[in-house]
């Protein structure tokens, strides 16, 4: 079903093709553009839609952000053939039977799938610009390394960015100030920045009342922001008044605030709605002003230019053979508790799960080492978790899940990303967090009704992959430590019935 807008006329006009995560007026396609000479295509698929339970909060924010990116257009004079349809190609073959278009554009898709179809489809691709390392400047700077590190591509970002750069040497004399970014939680009660919010409109209701049954996990409360101007307000708040207490408390996990001193600013880059340079022009001019501390405009930055961007250019490396890497073998379904069908008395993963349901979002610690921990240890394939992942998170897309689950969470790739498996007993986690404090399980304890799963699977994890860890320099101490543990066989044993509590979900 087309919903044009604008001028009926049928003019002959090139098309530009948007997706639903290239809303950017600066995009290399729309830049120059006029709505004398350019139609716009954009396409609801159905398929797309029904393909995953996608978190309610992840799906509305895109096709509210769509549908207000069309209209922005349509205010400029563009006319916008804005269409529901089967299939992104059904879509596409619709628009060009009605419009006869003289050439069909697209940005460079973000994902494998996409970009694939727009080869079908004959669609011309235009470079992106949307990442600020494009992903064939990426892969000349992979060359013949023989391993990817993220530090090494963050330093060349740096150097070739200029960002929090002194001359040809980094601001403060490092490259980055993470030790300072690990300090525990907090026991002082301090208050966080409140995040900010929009009230839900006509629109917004709109869209929550037509979206599938399948679709999973709270209605938004406006948190997420679906337009260009108020992703840009969230930015300035961002700027004044989260990063100036981000960094020391970055990796802390919190039961009495879900958010912290992140930005919460993901899921715009992910879509569109901010484009990385404004975000890292805007930070680095407050840190130059005095206005951020060195140490956590540092933390931002790098999760922008380097770990951002780096997962967006091993994905782009790898596809599509990357899907299907499984190194450690690792076969086990997802927990009934991360679906929604069982509970846990796992009081970390309890509150990561309920944030999850609530706000489609949790921060970088929580995924890595509470629930891709716990994934890591039991042994759940790499693709389930990753499309788990994908589905239920407001910032997901498979090109940021992929990597981070694959490479990064389960080690699947072998130590292609990563150079060591991120595996941790309850001790991380308690040093890290206050979700221990009244937990039923005790993190100290490896056997017994009430050790903690994440202590019991550490060390099973460590025993099942003994040969592997142990001749990687940075795992070959704790094997040697499992070695002589006495009570190794009665860990086992708790193992397996663990790992059978938890595929009941009745842990």
């Amino acid at each position: 079903m087309a919903n044009n807008g604008g001028s009926s006329e049928m003019t002959a006009r090139r098309t530009v093709w948007v997706f639903g995560d290239q809303l950017d007026r600066q995009l290399p396609t729309l830049r120059d553009a006029s709505p004398a000479d350019t139609r716009v295509l954009m396409v609801e698929s159905a398929a797309k839609l029904s393909a995953e339970p996608w978190h309610r909060q992840r799906a509305h924010l895109i096709l509210t952000a769509m549908r207000r990116f069309a209209e922005a257009l349509r205010l400029e004079g563009f006319e916008v053939d804005y269409r529901h349809a089967a299939t992104l190609a059904t879509g596409h073959a619709e628009h060009c039977r009605e419009f006869s278009p003289t050439e069909v554009l697209a940005t460079e898709a973000h994902s494998w799938d996409a970009q694939q179809m727009l080869n079908r489809l004959g669609v011309t691709s235009v470079a992106s610009d949307h990442f600020l390392c494009h992903r064939q400047v990426f892969a000349e700077w992979a060359g013949s390394r023989r391993q990817l590190r993220m530090e090494d591509f963050y330093r060349f970002q740096r150097r070739r960015l200029g960002y929090l750069m002194d001359g040809d040497e980094p601001a403060g004399g490092r490259w980055n100030f993470d030790t300072e970014n690990r300090e525990p939680p907090p026991t002082d009660g301090r208050a966080w920045p409140t995040p900010l919010t929009t009230p839900l409109d006509d629109l917004d209701r709109e869209v929550l009342d037509g979206l599938p049954a399948g679709c999973v996990g709270a209605d938004p409360d406006g948190t997420w922001a679906t337009s260009r101007v108020e992703a840009l307000r969230r930015l300035e708040y961002a700027v004044t008044d989260v990063l100036p207490v981000f960094g020391p408390h970055e990796d802390a996990m919190l039961t009495t605030s879900w958010h912290l001193a992140h930005t919460l600013l993901s899921p715009y880059l992910n879509i569109g709605l901010l484009r990385p340079d404004e975000v890292c022009d805007a930070v680095d001019a407050a840190w130059r002003a005095g206005s951020i501390p060195l140490a956590s405009a540092e933390g931002f930055i790098r999760q922008v230019i380097g770990w951002r961007e780096y997962v967006w250019g091993v994905y782009w490396l790898w596809m599509p053979d990357y899907r299907r890497d499984n190194a450690l073998g690792a076969t086990r379904p997802l927990p009934p508790a991360f679906t929604g069908s069982a509970s846990t008395d796992m009081r970390c993963v309890s509150h990561v799960l309920a944030d999850v349901d609530r706000y489609a979002w949790t921060h970088h610690i929580q995924r890595l080492m509470v629930l891709g921990n716990l994934s890591l240890t039991a042994g759940v394939d790499p693709w389930a978790l990753t499309r788990w992942m994908w589905s239920s998170f407001v910032d997901g897309a498979e090109w940021v899940m992929l990597p981070n689950v694959v490479g990064m969470a389960l080690y699947a790739d072998g130590g292609r990303m990563a150079s060591k498996p991120y595996a941790s007993g309850g001790a991380y986690i308690h040093r890290m967090s206050d979700y221990c404090s009244g937990c039923r399980y005790d993190r100290r304890k490896r056997t017994g009704d009430d050790a903690c799963p994440f202590t019991t699977l550490y060390w099973d994890f460590v025993a099942r992959h003994e040969e592997r860890l142990v001749a990687n320099p940075r795992t070959s101490r704790q094997v040697h430590a499992m070695r002589r543990l006495g009570d190794i066989d009665e860990v086992r044993a708790r193992a397996t019935e663990v790992l059978a509590r938890l595929d009941a979900g009745e842990l």
